[in-house]
């Protein structure tokens, strides 16, 4: 709460009213939410004075939209979830992991469970989704169906939670979502001497993320027993067994490993998280600074989320969904593009940067709002302008705000 008095004194006033019955409650409620939650950094602030502004953008500019802060879906940060929502959700994820596949056995023997399904099409996709003009957009469908399939497939009755790395960045071994109790989102992984993860194309000494304290199998929390189907393509760690078809979706059973790392968290505290949303003018720099300025040194917030996790198939550039937390990572990851979007709605909701292949290799053309995002068996394809908006995007479907 230390950071409280950078909030600007009418949104204050409006926070902290008496209930009334008009529509600024639920406005209001969210806000008191946020600032009011543990640990508030400086991301959190700007997130509510950003439901500030959107709730009188409304009102100005789109007032026959049905869908407003009222009425919309609020994800959560894992912390402000309780015990007993945190265990509905990881009760749920276990579910999907359950399910038969809607894959093809024969094109992917390695797809055993609904939540293998969405491995699948990450793996499938991921050099058309990264450093791509869609990086951002797929990923909000890709977590949104993701939720979906949990709450129609799964009975559960909440939404999807996010990890806020900066509340954590300095000790994320011993945070709610690592900690290895029945309510985390697993432990770290077993102590095993290992090497760094190189990162290709970085000068020295940010060429190397220096190995931490896992490595090995988790054995405490929730998925202590959980067995990985899928990949390698691109282990991030040792020992890891090939898999037996060169596209990875073939059968390669195995145990999950973490090695949650401090060493790549030191990239994901509040103010570079900050400073990406407020600093970013156009979409084209804010999609670059994020994903990581490899040349430069630079890891990025994505690369560092998913790296302090690490891990397998954690740390795989190309199955990195097959570790459970990589949906909390890429619903903050929708936050963050979420309240870079806020800053200025008339602009960045129709706004695309970037070509159809990863780094523009081969060259190719741009992106545009036109172009179809598709999940595979997961979802059906849909314009890549339809994911723009979570306040009534995809046919209206979309209705959520980040608290």
């Amino acid at each position: 709460m230390r950071l409280l008095p950078l909030l600007p004194l009418a949104l204050l006033a409006q926070a902290h009213s008496p209930p009334c019955t008009n529509k600024t409650d639920a406005t209001r409620d969210a806000i008191m939410e946020i600032i009011t939650s543990p640990h508030t950094d400086e991301v959190d602030l700007l997130a509510a004075k950003s439901l500030y502004t959107l709730s009188k953008w409304q009102k100005k500019h789109d007032r026959n939209n049905t869908c407003t802060i009222e009425n919309a879906v609020r994800r959560r940060e894992w912390s402000n979830l309780s015990g007993r929502e945190r265990i509905a959700y990881t009760d749920a994820v276990k579910c999907l992991q359950r399910l038969p596949a809607k894959t093809n056995s024969t094109y992917a023997p390695g797809a055993k469970s609904r939540f293998d399904d969405f491995v699948v099409t990450h793996i499938e996709q991921t050099l058309s989704i990264h450093d791509t003009a869609n990086f951002l957009t797929w990923h909000r469908y890709y977590v949104y169906t993701y939720e979906k399939a949990l709450r129609d497939e799964c009975g559960y009755e909440g939404y999807q939670p996010y990890w806020n790395w900066g509340k954590y960045a300095k000790d994320p071994i011993h945070s709610p979502l690592f900690d290895g109790s029945e309510t985390s989102m697993g432990g770290n992984g077993a102590y095993v001497n290992h090497t760094g993860v190189l990162i290709t194309g970085t000068p020295a000494p940010y060429d190397v993320i220096p190995p931490d304290q896992g490595g090995g199998c988790v054995t405490t929390g929730p998925f202590s027993n959980m067995t990985v189907n899928l990949g390698p393509l691109a282990a991030s760690i040792s020992g890891v067994p090939s898999n037996p078809l060169p596209n990875g979706l073939g059968h390669n059973p195995r145990c999950l490993r973490r090695d949650v790392n401090k060493n790549s968290a030191t990239v994901t505290t509040s103010n570079y998280t900050y400073a990406l949303i407020t600093e970013s003018e156009t979409l084209a720099r804010f999609q670059r600074v994020m994903q990581g300025e490899f040349s430069l040194g630079k890891w990025g917030v994505h690369t560092g989320g998913h790296y302090t996790v690490g891990g397998d198939p954690g740390g795989d550039f190309f199955a990195s969904s097959g570790d459970p937390t990589f949906y909390l990572h890429h619903g903050m990851i929708d936050r963050v593009y979420w309240l870079w979007q806020l800053q200025d709605l008339s602009t960045r909701l129709n706004e695309v940067a970037g070509t159809i292949t990863l780094g523009n290799v081969p060259p190719s053309r741009n992106g545009t709002v036109d172009d179809v995002v598709g999940l595979g068996v997961n979802a059906k394809g849909v314009r890549l302008g339809e994911l723009l908006n979570t306040m009534g995007g995809l046919g209206r479907e979309f209705c959520y705000v980040y608290v």
